[in-house]
């Protein structure tokens, strides 16, 4: 039976990067027989242009009855004077939260082509290996209530809410702990439980779930010490756990130890094991149209649909070997490229993987 796949490229890179992902899943079912349908969609400000919504009704449709999403990036200069209520933005948190996507995964993994690419020293990040499990659809993003509002003094305020239910950090706890079992059976849970009392709450679920995996070693950090070993000694983790707002923060910190954010994909995925698959940059508007953007997140975030949301491991392995063959030749595009390698468009790099594939 076929799988479907809803293909939602999104706004500035997300067209080009996609494209190159699309070619990637033609030559897996043309040469080895994947068997998967796509249809795209449209999100963010491509939604917002077309039907003056972010979210159209017939992209959640399409995503709801897809059996995985493949997502670019949403966002740009020329919609960020739009009301918060109908921004990119909301198109992204939309689907995460009308699928249900509550457990993002975000692997940091340091190939050791690229070790020179690093801001770290090389001793400092070479064999890095961690995963960030961020809860996606609660936390200070969601949290209500939340708005702007004028204060007796005629001064505005700004305010949001952070708010976490026991069931919220149980199913994110979970999620982290399984993950563990397949890794190095480590867990660090992020918090500021010295602070605020949502993730004092935090730690004692995650202290709670722990007692289901006793063979999982569990130890908690507050989120600015994470930060700092991020930069100091990022080995010592294998996986992190932690709320919508940290995960965030901490998974574009953990990016660059990796020498690019355009390497990294990631998962979002519901409780039956269906997800979103997303580069974790942004839609870099400065270089969009450009054709110099890197699509091998994107690339890696199919390898990581085909792993964990439609059981192809073999195919996934497939597209990771093609992408090391690749780096490997010394081919890389401009936010990798080092001197001694060939520097390629974005473009090439897809029809590089695919030749890899091939070979």
């Amino acid at each position: 039976m076929s799988n479907k796949i809803a293909v939602l490229p999104g706004d500035g890179i997300g067209q080009e990067i996609v494209a190159e992902a699309v070619k990637v899943l033609e030559c897996l079912k043309s040469d080895f027989g994947l068997s998967v349908e796509m249809e795209n969609g449209l999100v963010g400000g491509a939604g917002y242009d077309a039907s003056g919504t972010p979210l159209p009704e017939e992209t959640l449709k399409l995503s709801r009855e897809a059996d995985s999403v493949l997502l670019g990036a949403v966002g740009g200069y020329q919609w960020e004077s739009l009301d918060i209520a109908v921004r990119p933005e909301k198109g992204l948190l939309g689907l995460r939260a009308e699928l249900e996507l509550f457990s993002n995964l975000r692997p940091a993994i340091l190939y050791p082509q690229l070790a020179d690419a690093s801001t770290l020293r090389a001793d400092v990040v070479s064999g890095l290996d961690l995963m960030i499990v961020r809860e996606l659809t609660g936390g200070i993003y969601f949290g209500q209530p939340r708005g702007i509002r004028t204060l007796d003094n005629g001064e505005r305020q700004g305010y949001n809410t952070l708010v976490y239910a026991e069931h919220e950090i149980e199913r994110i706890g979970h999620s982290a702990f399984k993950i563990a079992m397949k890794r190095d059976k480590r867990v660090t849970s992020v918090d500021k439980a010295n602070v605020l009392e949502c993730t004092e709450l935090w730690r004692e679920v995650m202290e709670r779930v722990a007692k289901e995996y006793p063979e999982v070693e569990l130890s908690h950090m507050y989120v600015d010490n994470a930060a700092m070993q991020l930069v100091r000694a990022p080995k010592q983790f294998d996986v992190m756990v932690t709320t919508n707002m940290f995960g965030d923060i901490l998974s574009d910190c953990a990016a660059m130890l990796t020498g690019s954010i355009g390497m990294l994909p990631s998962a979002s995925l519901d409780a039956n094991g269906k997800g979103m698959y997303e580069p974790i940059h942004g839609s870099a508007p400065d270089i969009a149209g450009q054709n110099i953007a890197n699509p091998l997140a994107t690339i890696l975030s199919v390898s990581m649909m085909l792993r964990y949301s439609l059981n192809q491991v073999e195919m996934a392995d497939k597209i990771d070997q093609a992408v090391n063959r690749v780096l490997d030749n010394g081919l890389r595009t401009k936010d990798i490229h080092s001197e001694g390698m060939q520097e390629v468009s974005c473009s090439a790099m897809g029809d590089a993987v695919v030749a890899a594939l091939r070979s």
